[in-house]
């Protein structure tokens, strides 16, 4: 076992420092090229989303032909599905494709990118090397949480993160320690690198009262709404944007373009804080400035349109925006302080529409101090059974059910399997309807 432990270390730590450094030169250019677009003329915006679109749209549908193998160019399907294989010839379509969303006001995340960046490099190491199919699943299951924790500026969180995303209800042990080592070591190149990350200061001191706990609770009932909303959007556009690309035999890169139009008409009535990564409105709703009511689906529609169109992009970013949002806008109903509830909301949305109540609860800690521990922990749990079997990400494997009243088929992808109410709760039900029947006669 120490021999294990020593070739972790060394295996994660060279591929935690690649994927630092390839993660640090997308973060670079990102905020070079990013949130410029905040104050432009509405008419430039309707030049560059459809332009935006067109050039996603382009990218993806032909940069892919250049692959040799048939392996899915996806994090998830690869460690599930695949054995930790990846296409290595087209790593950079994904990150250059995020790059033109983010730049010209698409709106979506930057993590996406950084977590395909470190996927394709653990895979490449794993391909190199020689490693046997277990090995190089685990390797890349910690190229994900190296790609995670050098964007999020929260190596632990991050770490986690890159597991329990795999699965609903089910978190791999054994890829915990290359996990942490390899997001730990992303993480220390990337800020030796420049990469700014940002410091929170939220007070969580005082009395925590039962009450309270309650009230948190309520909150992360409220986040996961939230996230039920923005996947169910998600979803919606994703079919609508399959359904009209097979009744009129649509381009396929046409259809982004259509998108990135469509998002251009939606900014004459929603603020252009939402578009691009929105980091503006995510500070201003953690320093306690008042939030409108309906921001968080102002921004969940945008990302919908955008990523259902076609477009590349994260996905986390974007769930902190929504519930930092929600949380700021809703906090004063429960008595808390807006800074507060927006903390608070910024990573139960996360644990909900990801599946990875773990990952948040941390995350919260890391950002926050270890004070917001009580205030966080209640609401991620909540938050993460309200949503049930749903996920931002369609090929997330369902391990366990939430609920006794739930049966779902182990290891099947969300998008793929039609969860149902267990018979036991059927039986149940019937009877209580035929007592009822028999009573009134």
């Amino acid at each position: 076992m120490l021999a294990t432990v020593v070739q972790w270390l060394v295996l994660s730590i060279a591929t935690g420092a690649l994927i630092g450094v390839g993660c640090t030169i997308f973060l670079r250019v990102l905020f070079a090229t990013a949130g410029h677009v905040y104050h432009v003329s509405w008419w430039v915006l309707a030049v560059l989303l459809p332009a935006a679109g067109l050039a996603n749209g382009l990218l993806l549908h032909y940069g892919y032909r250049l692959r040799h193998s048939t392996f899915i160019d996806n994090a998830v399907v690869a460690v599930n599905e695949q054995q930790g294989k990846m296409p290595f010839r087209t790593m950079w379509i994904k990150p250059l494709a995020a790059l033109i969303t983010l730049s010209c006001g698409g709106s979506a995340g930057k993590e996406g990118p950084c977590s395909h960046i470190g996927a394709s490099i653990a895979a490449a190491v794993g391909r190199v090397l020689h490693l046997n199919p277990e090995m190089r699943k685990r390797l890349l299951a910690c190229g994900v949480s190296a790609g995670f924790s050098s964007v999020f500026g929260t190596p632990i969180a991050g770490a986690i993160y890159g597991v329990e995303m795999l699965a609903i209800g089910r978190l791999r042990y054994d890829f915990l320690f290359p996990g942490i080592v390899a997001g730990v070591t992303a993480f220390e190149v990337s800020e030796h690198l420049g990469v700014p990350y940002p410091q929170y200061v939220i007070s969580f001191i005082g009395h925590f009262t039962e009450l309270l706990f309650l009230k948190t609770v309520v909150m992360g009932v409220l986040c996961g709404a939230v996230a039920w909303i923005f996947v169910e959007l998600m979803d919606r556009f994703r079919r609508l944007t399959a359904w009209l690309k097979q009744r009129y035999r649509l381009w396929p890169p046409l259809l982004p373009t259509v998108g990135g139009a469509v998002v251009a008409l939606l900014v004459l009535v929603v603020p252009t804080d939402y578009l691009g990564l929105s980091l503006p409105i995510l500070q201003q709703a953690l320093e306690g400035q008042p939030m409108p009511y309906l921001g968080f689906l102002w921004k969940a529609l945008l990302v919908a349109i955008t990523l259902g169109s076609g477009f590349y992009g994260g996905l986390v970013t974007e769930q902190f925006v929504m519930g930092a949002v929600a949380g700021g806008a809703f906090a004063h109903f429960l008595g808390m302080q807006a800074a507060q509830g927006a903390a608070i909301g910024m990573v139960a949305v996360v644990a909900s529409a990801s599946n990875a109540p773990i990952a948040a609860i941390l995350m919260g800690i890391e950002l926050f101090g270890a004070d917001s521990t009580l205030y966080v922990a209640g609401a991620c749990v909540a938050a993460y059974l309200v949503i049930g079997h749903r996920s931002v990400y369609p090929e997330q494997q369902i391990a366990f059910s939430k609920s006794s009243w739930i049966f779902a088929r182990a290891d099947l992808p969300v998008g793929q399997e039609k969860v149902r109410l267990s018979y036991g709760l059927l039986r149940w039900w019937r009877t209580r309807r035929r007592r009822r029947r028999s009573g009134r006669r």
